[in-house]
């Protein structure tokens, strides 16, 4: 190619900003060349390596968009600690189709059983399938919700949380909160409702949730909404804090 025409390549590639073809073209037009690549084989080679570059820099962003704390992920969980029936539903949340039916997840179990590290890990399988997901506390999830009500901003606020397939919710009832942050929460969550997927964890199973709803009308409305479509996992195992303290002092025990 004359230095005039390599010029025309690199401005087109330029002006749409197809930077990783623009670093990469003449490498692969010598591979196609040493290999006898046809046309259509050396293209689909430039745009292959343009759109998995364009594909894990949207991960990435989508990541750090997510407020996940990456290091809680499915390499640095102990899923040989799980019940056999949750190791199963695990693979089946793993394939995504849950977020194709608005179904949510609903994650509970004992302090220290793993219920954030899961629903982190889940999380962020999920974004690597190019799926959009926001984590909160509900505790930031209630602050924020009652500053965008203060400033007649709900509907704004629901419209950028639309723009994700899951919303996970940490710790549901962890902590004792007034009526009108319940009252928020449930205008959130029949806002999802059949619209997008929640992925919630608590401590409190359902039968104490009127301590989180306060009213016995608002939690019965708040259960028919978030368990209608649902895959529940229970995590009816010992805290891991408290399991990994007793190996710890096990060994320390064995080397004295």
């Amino acid at each position: 190619m004359n230095k005039q025409k390599e010029n025309k390549v690199q401005q087109y590639l330029r002006e749409l900003c197809l930077t990783t073809a623009l670093k990469g073209y003449a490498e692969l037009a010598e591979k196609a060349r040493s290999e006898s690549l046809s046309y259509e084989e050396y293209l689909c080679l430039v745009v292959r390596d343009e759109s998995e570059t364009r594909r894990e820099k949207r991960i990435d962003r989508w990541l750090r968009d997510s407020r996940l704390p990456l290091e809680k992920n499915l390499d640095t969980f102990e899923l040989k600690r799980l019940p056999n029936k949750a190791r199963q539903q695990l693979k089946i949340i793993l394939e995504g189709k849950f977020l194709e039916h608005q179904e949510n997840i609903l994650l509970f179990g004992n302090p220290g059983s793993g219920k954030t590290h899961l629903i982190c890990a889940l999380g962020q399988a999920l974004i690597r399938q190019d799926k959009r997901v926001y984590f909160t506390t509900c505790a930031m999830l209630l602050q924020e919700l009652l500053a965008v009500k203060r400033d007649l901003k709900l509907p704004k606020f629901f419209r950028k949380l639309n723009r994700y397939h899951a919303i996970i919710i940490d710790d549901i009832g962890y902590v004792q909160q007034s009526k009108e942050e319940m009252e928020v929460l449930f205008t959130l969550l029949a806002e999802r409702y059949e619209r997008g997927s929640v992925m919630v964890t608590s401590n409190l199973p359902f039968s104490k949730w009127e301590k989180i709803f306060k009213d016995p009308m608002m939690t019965a409305a708040a259960i028919d909404r978030i368990v209608h479509h649902s895959i529940i996992l229970e995590l009816n195992i010992p805290s891991y804090r408290i399991s990994q303290a007793k190996r710890k002092n096990l060994a320390q025990k064995t080397r004295v």
